[in-house]
């Protein structure tokens, strides 16, 4: 039996390594880089009063209302699926070089992707298949439910809480450019230093973002406000209504757009 299940898992970790896997899951990195682009762009238009929903949903909408729409969102669900079996293959077979305490930790990463890539494929599915919903919406609804239940409103400052420290995180690797470690840098000097621009100010500006929904989170439950706990697009609007708010928008929207050049970079010269 033990002889089945060592077989059976080698093969799992030799299809998630697969060229054509890779391949795949590279488009994911480009898909959700192609997602930060329409959401900085859409943030920085927010910030001088356009209408709008500055986050993936909103971004997943737009693309279909381009004319090749349906193509495009099956097109980024397929990617994104990839991105979400290779980063479950990396969390499970992963890391066997690294110390046990390194390991945990990157797994434990890998897998936390795994699930924001796959919540990144329902949602392109969803909107492909005509069934998606205002994601602020969804999201209030969501704490609303949530702050209903038992010890609700714990679990809620716990998510918020969660979100924040990934948000502290991400400006931390930003600062320290930490996230060379998982790129094949290019040998020009103007291409190492370009990508690496991209990286510090995109993992900062995304951080900024993650912090905000944190905050939010907690803030909407300590105020006994759950329906004021409307996700990214409730935190950048959040911080549009702020002193200097729409130039702070302005640079977190150029940020989030710096961020999705640097994974559209990073489709390229990943380590996978």
């Amino acid at each position: 039996m033990k002889k089945e299940l060592d077989d059976a898992a080698n093969a799992v970790e030799e299809a998630s390594n697969s060229r054509a896997l890779v391949i795949a899951a590279r488009a994911g990195f480009a898909v959700s880089g192609l997602l930060h682009l329409l959401t900085g762009s859409v943030a920085i238009q927010l910030a001088f009063g356009k209408a709008g929903q500055a986050d993936q949903g909103g971004a997943v909408a737009q693309l279909a209302g381009q004319p090749e729409g349906l193509l495009l969102l099956w097109t980024g669900f397929a990617a994104c699926v990839a991105l979400a079996l290779w980063q479950t293959g990396n969390a499970v077979f992963g890391y066997g070089q690294l110390e046990a305490k390194k390991k945990v930790g990157n797994r434990l990463s890998a897998g936390g992707k795994a699930v924001v890539f796959a919540v990144m494929a329902l949602t392109f599915a969803a909107s492909a298949s005509g069934n998606s919903k205002n994601s602020g919406q969804s999201t209030s609804d969501f704490t609303v439910s949530i702050m209903k239940a038992p010890g609700g409103p714990l679990l809620l400052i716990a998510i918020g809480a969660a979100v924040a420290v990934v948000g502290i995180v991400f400006m931390v690797l930003g600062v320290k450019a930490s996230f060379k470690k998982d790129l094949r840098l290019p040998t020009s000097a103007v291409g190492r230093s370009v990508i690496t621009g991209l990286g510090v100010v995109g993992y900062m500006a995304e951080g900024i973002a993650l912090f905000l929904v944190g905050l939010l989170f907690i803030i909407a439950t300590v105020s006994a406000r759950p329906q004021e706990s409307t996700g990214l697009d409730g935190g950048l609007k959040a911080l549009r209504e702020q002193p200097y708010g729409v130039y702070m928008l302005t640079a977190v929207g150029a940020g989030l757009i710096c961020y999705g050049l640097y994974l559209m970079v990073k489709a390229k010269f990943a380590r996978m």
